[in-house]
């Protein structure tokens, strides 16, 4: 019998201090969504506890960094920056070459790394 992960917030921030001012409550509601991606039940496909929070501890950065970046720049630029220039202020965002569905994850280095991290768990398993 699997068990479910349990979020710790202080834990988090030590594996990623980037995110040390951030609030506990705040982490822990990013945790809640990232449970929305990882089944962190016993029924879970992730059966490993360890990798299942390293997982989840991905999508929670994952989430962290595209609210900082919304703050930042006012939510309107998803993507990653192909051009920029200068004067009058010009700046264009893509996604380049992907995936279906990985545009979303791509956006953060954590995404990316929980993409690639999750590769096993998107490819046909076939039962006898």
């Amino acid at each position: 019998r699997m068990a479910v992960v349990v979020f710790d917030p202080v834990l988090f921030k030590q594996g990623y201090p980037e995110f040390a001012g951030v609030a506990d409550a705040v982490l822990m509601q990013y945790f809640a969504q990232a449970e929305q991606f990882v089944d962190n039940t016993d029924g879970s496909r992730v059966v490993n506890e360890t990798e299942r929070l390293i997982l989840l501890s991905l999508l929670v950065a994952h989430i962290a960094r595209l609210r900082q970046n919304a703050a930042a720049n006012g939510g309107g630029l998803v993507g990653r920056v192909s051009s920029a220039t200068e004067g009058s202020v010009s700046v264009s965002a893509d996604y380049g070459q992907i995936a279906y569905g990985q545009a979303w994850y791509v956006q953060t280095q954590y995404g990316a790394e929980y993409w690639a991290m999750t590769a096993k768990y998107r490819t046909f398993r076939y039962r006898r």
